[in-house]
């Protein structure tokens, strides 16, 4: 039984209808902030009758070989995947990349800029949470040193741990949301310079989760930078919102990319598989790849 998962969860995946032939391409590990390994999260997709998958972890591809290991051998494809921290009209974007060579030294050097930031921010709000009378034990934090993507969920659950905070969302509200009192700001990528990285290496690149005051000309400026595609399919999207995002892909035509942006098992919304795109959409997203 994968590490963390209720025994509940198991029997609610194998009791789903199979996504058969479909892809989930939104999915994180260990390796940024989600809570299942690559091995378990192949488990699951297989679980769920998926034929296809991406792992996108926060600023880094050190899942991606553990992912292709675990599914060697099967039917299971593993879409090379990445999800990048960026900036566009003074906003957060996430960016998704999918399709990319893993060996792109541009691509990789950059995303080691962002994981080296990501290091020296999560070690600052350590020293704000300390200040906010949140001190934590040194033997709590040091096995997450050497990881490559650390991120605020790391340390509400590591408060968690501790008897810090009571539940994760506790710990976002009270200290870490964004502008409070223990966050700070994460280097983020100019969107044109991470679409240029990601086609760069052969890739495509999709607007992860576009928000709902997303406009026509924000798709259209995007367009001209290189965007690909837009995730049209994803968690808690109403089905005329999902409508409007497929309409805007063909308007401008971009391809379509969908996921659960499953992070473990206490999402039960995001399991994998709860959201995905078909074998069909998934073509149309790999002839726009250039490896």
């Amino acid at each position: 039984m994968p590490a963390r998962q209720p025994f509940t969860a198991l029997c609610q995946a194998a009791a789903r209808k199979p996504a058969a032939g479909r892809a989930d391409l939104h999915l994180h590990t260990v390796h940024s902030d989600g809570s299942y390994t690559p091995a378990q999260i192949v488990d699951l997709a297989r679980r769920s009758g998926l034929a296809a998958i991406a792992v996108t972890d926060h600023d880094t591809l050190s899942g991606i070989a553990a992912a292709q290991a675990a599914a060697a051998g099967s039917s299971m494809e593993i879409v090379p995947g990445v999800e990048i921290s960026t900036e566009f009209q003074g906003r957060e974007l996430h960016l998704l990349g999918y399709f990319f060579r893993l060996d792109d030294g541009p691509l990789g050097a950059a995303l080691e800029r962002l994981a080296f930031h990501r290091t020296d921010r999560f070690w600052e709000m350590v020293e704000r949470l300390k200040q906010c009378g949140v001190s934590l034990d040194d033997k709590q934090l040091q096995p997450h040193a050497q990881s490559q993507a650390l991120g605020r969920r790391h340390l509400a659950e590591i408060m968690v741990q501790a008897g810090r905070a009571r539940s994760v969302g506790e710990a976002f509200g009270r200290y870490l949301r964004d502008n409070g009192r223990a966050a700070v700001p994460k280097a983020r990528l100019l969107v044109g310079e991470a679409i240029a990285l990601v086609r760069g290496a052969g890739g495509v690149a999709a607007w992860a989760h576009p928000s709902y005051d997303c406009t026509k000309e924000s798709v259209a400026e995007l367009r001209i930078l290189g965007l690909g595609a837009l995730e049209v399919a994803y968690p808690g999207f109403r089905a005329g919102r999902i409508q409007e995002l497929r309409a805007l892909a063909a308007q401008f035509g971009l391809a379509v990319t969908g996921g659960s942006d499953c992070h473990g098992p206490d999402q039960l919304r995001r399991t994998v598989g709860a959201c995905s795109i078909s074998t069909q959409e998934l073509a149309s997203l790999r002839q726009l790849a250039r490896c």
